[in-house]
């Protein structure tokens, strides 16, 4: 069978949302009466810590698809100063919150146990103000929010390969700016950061065989599998991980905005940064390429993510172990591209329809083990009651 990216077709029940006369499509989907419908049309659990679990209505799997979102909407009405990544959470909402992630990620893994079967991911995306708001692919909701999802291996063996070329497989080894230019000193950065639950693994480990994703990216096994999840030092490195993405990224754009500028302010970690990066002279180069080239092309310098923009997931590999891998992200690219998995989403009720009662009937009882967990309170829609 022909190795590459997968794309299949993921059918939808259209949504009866209308947007109001004057606004565009991303302006109301970051609106508090947006949240509104998603948690009462599809909502499955809240709690007090404004905590969020809920069904994916425009979803990337028919098998199992949810999410987490920390719904700050009614509690900050600026969509641009919401948490949008795991650093800016309170403790006490980050230590319900991985414990929701532990909750949901060991259903899927007891849930689908053959992964010659089954695809099983969880992770999540930036979605700060890190592109023009009129850009094409603006994320719908600039709240933090998790993803889980199940593909089922068998629909993705006889979909389609997706076209290579596709500007949303954003996997290092292809349209990677770290990966094109600073692989090694990428990798290198990432090898100074203290972790023992997390260990480094080749390419051919981390690889799924039938995409022959990811590509070029720096992965982690958990070493322990999937007994480490119920460990708070687990939680703690993949934030480790994360904290040194947004260290390297500030790093090379500040260089990239400004020559030989200073070491950026709330960095994690200053003395790999000033080592590794700073003295690095291949670092430089690479920043020194792009300030040119932005300086010389306005559409590629309007296209530059000047923030931090990331995607970073937990899967299982093809030997049944779990694997941690972080991407920069990219506009209109979603987290499954990260394992070579392209969703073509299609209005289709009756399509969708034939394949809802088995996945809200996962769903509901994944929402039963939370609820005994103390992890929240069921939510009633118009097809599940709060209690079922």
């Amino acid at each position: 069978m022909q190795v590459g990216p997968r794309e299949i077709v993921t059918p939808f029940r259209p949504i009866p949302l209308e947007v109001p006369e004057g606004m565009k499509p991303n302006e109301f989907f970051n609106s508090t009466e947006n949240l509104n419908d998603l948690e009462h049309n599809n909502g499955l659990l809240r709690n007090p810590e404004d905590l969020l679990l809920y069904r994916k209505a425009l979803g990337h799997s028919t098998t199992f698809d949810c999410s987490i979102i920390y719904n700050t909407s009614k509690s900050v009405l600026n969509p641009l100063g919401r948490p949008v990544r795991r650093t800016q959470v309170p403790d006490n909402v980050k230590h319900v919150w991985n414990r929701m992630n532990q909750i949901l990620i060991q259903y899927m893994l007891d849930s689908f146990p053959d992964p010659s079967r089954h695809l099983v991911l969880a992770g999540e995306a930036s979605l700060d103000a890190t592109w023009p708001l009129t850009s094409p692919g603006v994320p719908s909701i600039r709240m933090l929010h998790n993803h889980f999802m199940v593909f089922d291996m068998e629909m993705l063996r006889n979909a389609k390969l997706a076209d290579p070329d596709n500007p949303n497989l954003t996997d290092g080894g292809q349209h990677s700016l770290f990966q094109a230019y600073m692989h090694d000193v990428y990798r290198e950065f990432f090898s100074t950061l203290n972790l023992e639950i997390l260990k480094p693994v080749e390419d051919e480990v981390s690889r799924i065989s039938l995409t022959g994703y990811p590509q070029g990216l720096p992965c982690w096994e958990i070493d322990g599998g999937e007994e480490m999840l119920k460990d708070i030092w687990f939680w703690r490195e993949y934030d480790v991980l994360l904290k040194g993405f947004i260290d390297f990224y500030k790093t090379f754009f500040t260089q990239v905005s400004t020559r030989n500028a200073p070491m950026p302010k709330d960095i994690w970690f200053p003395e790999q940064v000033e080592r590794k990066l700073l003295y690095n002279n291949d670092f430089l180069a690479t920043a020194k390429k792009v300030r040119e080239q932005c300086i010389a092309d306005p559409q590629y310098a309007n296209a530059i993510r000047w923030q931090p923009a990331f995607k970073q997931l937990i899967y299982r590999n093809d030997d049944g172990r779990l694997v941690v891998t972080i991407s920069q992200n990219s506009i209109g690219n979603a987290i499954t591209e990260l394992l070579g998995v392209v969703v073509k989403r299609t209005p289709d009720a009756e399509a969708y329809e034939a394949v809802e009662p088995a996945l809200i009937e996962r769903l509901l009882e994944v929402r039963r083990q939370m609820i005994e967990a103390d992890l929240g309170v069921g939510i009633a829609t118009d097809y599940w009651d709060a209690e079922s």
